[in-house]
């Protein structure tokens, strides 16, 4: 019984553990088929073993998101952390899950800079319920000096902080040219400005993540969102049949607009910022 990072030798077990709740585990998912759980391609993943079976993951790189974890594997992820120090800018995932880490991290690792703990994670499967915006498309590589600012405006008003852009100022800006690449990147631009967007961040086993959904603060109020977000689904159902999101409890005007939509709310999740 104990906690120990991963390597490729457990990519199956690692992936059993995920496919017990593809949808909430998306994000995991779609790093962990990246990587390979070779550290070297990606951020460490620990493993929660329990009987010679591995019971419970903890992605631990920039972002810290437990998957499966009960409360044993919880209290050992936690200890875990304390040892090796905290190298994540937020934990986040499943509301239980989360608060219960921090719980235990706080005293050392805390204050947070700010804790988000009702954030409905929602899902749809099937067609949008509205008319999608017929202008929003995918973004075309030539055109990332036209979307990256409305990247930076939506992370740093949704975060609070500017995107981290590493030593040489180029990581924010060279995985938005990513998700560009990989026809990921939706927009509706006007007069080479872009005015309502959204990414595909993470695609996963049938299952894709919406993330970075914006409107232009000077077109707020038109109507943009939900049209925008059917066109982002119908889009997204080409990657992955099942698309979800998150979005914060307190952000009335988008969880209408995506219940409009057509998504559902099916879990809580939690985000802890640094």
């Amino acid at each position: 019984m104990g906690v120990r990072v991963l390597g490729p030798r457990d990519l199956a077990a690692a992936r059993a553990v995920i496919a017990r709740d593809p949808v909430v585990n998306v994000f995991v998912d779609s790093l962990v088929q990246a990587s390979g759980l070779d550290p070297r391609r990606g951020a460490e993943v620990w493993g929660y073993v329990e009987k010679g079976a591995l019971e419970a993951l903890c992605h631990a790189g920039g972002n810290m998101v437990p998957v499966g974890a009960g409360d044993a594997a919880l209290r050992a992820f936690a200890a875990y952390a304390l040892r090796r120090g905290r190298n994540c800018f937020q934990i986040l995932g499943q509301a239980r899950a989360v608060e219960q880490l921090w719980q235990i991290l706080e005293p050392q690792w805390g204050p947070a800079r700010e804790v988000r703990d009702d954030q409905p994670f929602m899902v749809i499967e099937g067609l949008p319920r509205i008319t999608p915006d017929p202008l929003v498309r995918a973004v075309e590589p030539v055109e990332l000096p036209i979307l990256y600012p409305a990247c930076v405006a939506m992370y740093t008003e949704e975060v609070g902080v500017p995107p981290q852009t590493g030593p040489d100022g180029t990581f924010y800006r060279s995985r938005v040219a990513e998700l560009i690449r990989a026809g990921r990147a939706f927009a509706r631009i006007e007069d080479g400005r872009v005015v309502f967007k959204a990414e595909v961040g993470s695609v996963g086993t049938g299952v894709c993540q919406i993330q970075g959904v914006w409107v232009d603060p000077a077109y707020r109020g038109r109507g943009l969102a939900a049209p925008g977000m059917a066109a982002v689904v119908e889009l997204a159902r080409q990657i992955a049949p099942v698309v979800t999101l998150y979005v914060n409890a307190f952000n009335l005007p988008a969880r209408a607009a995506y219940e409009r939509v057509g998504f559902r709310t099916v879990e809580t999740f939690a985000t802890i910022l640094f």
